[in-house]
């Protein structure tokens, strides 16, 4: 058996005489068996012409079309405490139905009446905004008063100043008859006085002529005076009139200034009348979000953060809600490789777990218990797990899908691509080539998701 001896048993030996070798050597089965093998390899060489669907599968699970009918968490905008539920888990819940009540847990929140209490010191804010825009209308009307008597005092004093002009001209036509006079009585006196000598006159008229001519020096001493008091006046009207525009200079600036302090005042104070508006509205909404209400209609799915008493932080998540209105679809994953393979609007055959099905991947019409959809947009971008997010909605002219699937249940997709024979097929995969590319007649543009 193990050939160890050079002498050969069956040329010494033979086995013809035996009924084994009749059975054996005789019989008609490897003929058949043979038969069997040729038609086999002749079936199998058929086979590896018949076309074959190329495929890209992938694994995901069921989602919504929209994101606003997806599964979502309510958060509380504020921090606080909770302080009553009003819902159970599985509850149905309304748009606006209130789901708990918190309360406050930060100081200054805290005070019962602080909506009443900024609305009253707004209030006053705003009469003190009325007070200063009266104040500043009442020193309007003082500066146009000034003003009014500004331009009366100037019309006086240059009334006066024009009167002092007269005075000094009137003086100095006086002052120049005084000095005629006096040139007068100088000639007089002397001509009497030389009369006097020659005994024509007597002593008597020159005393009276030197009398005239002294009374004639003061007239004109007096009359000089004169002259120089108009003179004067002139000077101390032009500086009234200089006084009288620097007087009321001084407190027109000095009402406009106590104007433009009002001014800034009331601007100060409508700044503060607006601050605490905005404080009274904010602590209004604030108000209103001590109760959690429900955005949407849906069922309660799972209470985050349980029982009375218990803080959280703003943004936490409080409940779990899942809305009872969506639309289907799938959410699956494929390889980079594969993303130029997938177009919107290719034909997707799902696998939902928990519905069995038989599906030959390369021949969809002959599969059994999966349901059609659409590619309705593909990620532009990477996902976490280093593939590519598509978005499969259901294919409207076939089959519906099951009514009882739950959003979150696994889906394992097949998108259908390009026929090609089974042999390219297989002598694709035993190279590690990627399905055959192609275009699509018609290609919509991609949709980010």
């Amino acid at each position: 058996m193990l050939n160890i001896s050079h002498n050969k048993l069956n040329k010494k030996v033979t086995l013809e005489g035996y009924d084994a070798h009749k059975e054996v050597f005789h019989s008609k089965q490897h003929k058949l068996f043979n038969r069997f093998i040729g038609a086999f390899a002749i079936i199998g060489i058929i086979i590896l012409f018949l076309p074959w669907t190329q495929n890209v599968n992938g694994n995901g699970y069921i989602t919504t079309l929209t994101p606003d009918q997806r599964p979502q968490t309510i958060q509380s905008p504020i921090p606080g405490r909770i302080e009553k539920w009003y819902v159970k888990e599985g509850d149905f819940v309304k748009k606006g139905d209130t789901i708990l009540f918190i309360s406050e847990i930060k100081n200054e929140y805290q005070d019962p009446l602080l909506v009443e209490r900024t609305s009253m010191q707004r209030d006053a804010k705003s009469k003190s905004v009325s007070a200063y825009k009266e104040k500043i209308k009442a020193l309007n009307n003082q500066v146009s008063a000034l003003n009014s008597e500004r331009t009366l005092k100037l019309s006086q004093a240059k009334n006066k100043l024009a009167q002092s002009y007269l005075k000094v001209k009137s003086d100095s036509i006086d002052f120049q008859a005084a000095k005629i006079n006096l040139d007068i009585a100088q000639k007089q006196y002397n001509r009497t006085e030389t009369l006097q000598k020659e005994g024509l006159k007597a002593t008597k008229d020159v005393e009276q002529k030197r009398l005239k001519l002294q009374e004639v020096q003061a007239k004109l001493v007096s009359q000089e005076n004169k002259l120089l008091a108009s003179r004067n006046n002139v000077l101390n009207a032009t500086l009234e009139i200089n006084r009288v525009s620097a007087e009321y200079a001084d407190k027109i600036s000095k009402s406009q200034s106590e104007k433009y302090t009002a001014e800034s005042n009331q601007f100060e104070a409508e700044a503060q009348v607006s601050k605490l508006e905005n404080q009274t509205s904010n602590y209004e909404i604030r108000n209103a979000l001590y109760y959690i209400t429900a955005p949407q209609n849906g069922f309660v799915n799972k209470a985050l953060r349980a029982g009375l008493g218990e803080t959280f932080k703003e943004g936490e998540k409080l409940v779990g809600i899942m809305p009872t209105n969506y639309d289907l679809a799938v959410e699956t994953y494929v390889d980079p490789i594969d993303l130029p393979l997938i177009h919107i609007g290719e034909e997707v055959r799902i696998q939902f777990d928990g519905w069995p099905a038989i599906f030959f991947s390369g021949w969809p019409n002959a599969g059994f218990g999966t349901y059609a959809g659409k590619v309705v947009a593909v990620e532009t971008f990477i996902s976490e797990n280093g593939k590519f997010r598509v978005l499969i909605a259901p294919d409207t002219n076939e089959n519906e899908w099951p009514k009882n699937v739950r959003v979150g249940s696994g889906a394992y997709t097949i998108a259908l691509l390009k026929d090609v024979p089974i042999w390219y097929e297989l002598w694709r995969k035993l190279n590690g080539f990627p399905p055959n590319y192609y275009t699509p007649e018609s290609t919509p543009t991609k949709k980010q998701s």
